[in-house]
């Protein structure tokens, strides 16, 4: 394998004229699918620029909003496919592998689908959560319409989504709480019932974490003996430049291969901010307050934490072209810098640097540092 360690910055700049015509989806088409977390902007168009990178490096593509509770069943009567249905018919009419992200998730669901009809206000309805049998009826109508709506249409679902805590034992959702920890089994019975030929998947942050990812190990072997047709783990993948170690990355794919499923990187980015706390997680719920110390790259990334972004990149997907037989596709979180969540989360207002495009939609050094690992280009 060609090591990017031989090349620095301006190593990589001058090897680039050698992939100036290659893409990231013909670069990596003998290792693994080559895919990206879409806004609505991009998948409507209206970021054209983004849009265009989209259909020319990637062959699948993943909603970062637009499948997710709230987003299409807000209020308990009725659903909004609108932006949902864009999605789709953008990766439809780009020959792309679309991924449906997610079904059962402790966050962005709406309020009302965990409590009772009892009061005739919102403060009343609170003090009477919803009983066990009501809220897998209301588990259960959502998967089935919306997984059924785009049977054939989606080819893998994320099923549940951060169901474990950082130990390994079971988050104490909402979820957990009202229903059991039979939650998950029957979230993904409802789901392959709904499209039988759909992969499911089971997806989580922080499984490079021994604790974490032995949790992990033991609810796919759960979902396994119930019978459940799990297909995959997702690894999240917001990585920061000293964690996960590539020792750790390397572990934890072959882990989880040992259990005969597919393992997916499904939202990869690489944090070269100031960390805004100590912990690993990518918790969404995390808010912290603005402080200059934490936004020092205001006027653009210098050219030693660029060359650092660089190798860092060149060295994880090293492991990732290790394991091509288990790593079925690398999905990005986000298009280009500008779109990024880490502008936003967990401090608003930075900026931030963490994938391969810059913010005016070029590619940058980690983009061909990334091409030059993919077995396609070697002799």
């Amino acid at each position: 394998m060609k090591m990017m360690s031989l090349f620095g910055i301006a190593g990589v700049l001058l090897a680039a004229s050698g992939f100036a015509q290659t893409t990231l989806k013909d670069a990596f088409k003998n290792d693994f699918l080559i895919g990206a977390a879409l806004n609505e902007a991009e998948f409507t168009g209206r970021n054209t620029n983004a849009a265009a990178i989209v259909k020319a490096q990637f062959d699948s593509i993943s909603p970062e909003n637009a499948l997710k509770w709230e987003s299409i069943h807000l209020r308990r009567f009725g659903f909004n496919f609108g932006s949902a249905d864009s999605y789709v018919a953008f990766g439809r009419k780009n020959g792309m592998f679309i991924v449906g992200h997610n079904l059962i998730w402790h966050n962005q669901t709406p309020a009302w689908v965990f409590q009772n009809d009892q009061g005739n206000r919102t403060v009343e309805r609170k003090r009477f959560p919803v009983n066990r049998d009501a809220l897998l009826q209301r588990m259960s109508n959502h998967i089935f319409t919306v997984v059924g709506r785009y049977r054939g249409k989606i080819g893998g679902w994320d099923v549940v989504n951060e169901a474990l805590d950082d130990d390994g034992t079971l988050r104490q959702s909402k979820w957990e709480k009202i229903i059991g920890p039979d939650y998950i089994i029957k979230a993904y019975q409802f789901a392959h019932e709904a499209d039988p030929r759909a992969e499911l998947y089971y997806n989580d942050y922080s499984l490079e974490n021994e604790a974490k990812r032995n949790g992990a190990i033991d609810l796919i072997k759960k979902l396994q003996a119930a019978g459940i047709p799990i297909a995959g783990v997702g690894l999240q993948g917001h990585y920061k430049m000293d964690w996960p170690t590539t020792n750790q990355v390397d572990e934890t794919i072959a882990a989880f291969s040992k259990l005969g499923v597919k393992v997916i990187i499904t939202e990869l980015d690489l944090d070269v901010l100031p960390p805004a706390t100590s912990s690993q997680a990518a918790e969404v719920s995390m808010n912290v307050a603005l402080r200059a110390e934490l936004n020092p790259f205001t006027n653009g990334l210098p050219a030693a934490v660029q060359q650092q972004l660089t190798q860092r990149y060149a060295d994880l997907f090293a492991v990732f072209v290790k394991h091509h037989a288990a790593v079925s596709r690398v999905t990005f979180w986000g298009v280009t810098d500008a779109d990024s969540w880490l502008n936003f989360w967990p401090i608003k207002g930075r900026k931030a640097y963490p994938l391969l495009f810059n913010r005016d939609g070029q590619p940058k050094p980690a983009f061909y540092a990334v091409l030059q690992t993919a077995r396609a280009t070697l002799p």
